[in-house]
C-alpha cells in the first residue's frame, strides 16, 4: 500500500486543500493529513478542532487525519509513508517548498516530496485569506468545506 503524508497547519482546511487531497488519492492508496503543531504560530482553531474539521471534510475517502509536534519526516517513517504531498499555488510558494523538500531529503532521502499544482480557480485560496474574508463579512462558502463553514459561523 502506497501511503503519503500531506502536512500543513490547515487552519482551517480549504477546498484548495481538498482538491490536492483528491488528486493525491489518484497516485497513492492512502493519504494522512497531518496537522503540524507549531507553538510559535498563532492558530485560530485548536489542533483538535482542525483534525475534527479535516475528518468531517474527507469522510468516505481513504484519508486519515492526525497531528504531530515532531518532524514530519519522522512521522512519515513511523507510518510507512513513501512521500510527502505539497501543494503549490504560485511561484512564490516554490522557493519555500524547495528548501523544505531539501531539508526533508537531508533527514531521510527515502521519502520523496511530491508537488501538486493548485487548479487555477483555487490558486488564490489559503487559510489566512479565508479568515480575512470571513472577518470582513464576505461569503466564503464556495472556498471551504461545510464542516469549516459551520465552525466559522
Amino acid at each position: 500500500m502506497k501511503v503519503a503524508i500531506y502536512p500543513g497547519s490547515f487552519d482551517p482546511i480549504t477546498n484548495g486543500h481538498l482538491d490536492i487531497l483528491k488528486r493525491a488519492l489518484k497516485i497513492f492508496d492512502k493519504v494522512i493529513v497531518l496537522v503540524a503543531v507549531n507553538p510559535n504560530k498563532q492558530s485560530r482553531f485548536s489542533v483538535t478542532e482542525r483534525v475534527a474539521m479535516i475528518k468531517e471534510s474527507v469522510e468516505g475517502l481513504n484519508i486519515e487525519a492526525d497531528s504531530t509536534e515532531g518532524l514530519t519526516v519522522e512521522y512519515a517513517k513511523k507510518h510507512g509513508a513513501i512521500a510527502l504531498i505539497r501543494g503549490l499555488r504560485a511561484v512564490t510558494d516554490f522557493e519555500y517548498e524547495f528548501q523544505l523538500a531539501s531539508a526533508n531529503d537531508f533527514i531521510d532521502s527515502s521519502i520523496d516530496s511530491v508537488f501538486l499544482m493548485s487548479k487555477n480557480d483555487k490558486s488564490f485560496i489559503n487559510s489566512s485569506m479565508i479568515m480575512e474574508l470571513h472577518e470582513k463579512g464576505i461569503d466564503v462558502s464556495d472556498l471551504v468545506p461545510k464542516p469549516v463553514l459551520r465552525r466559522l459561523k
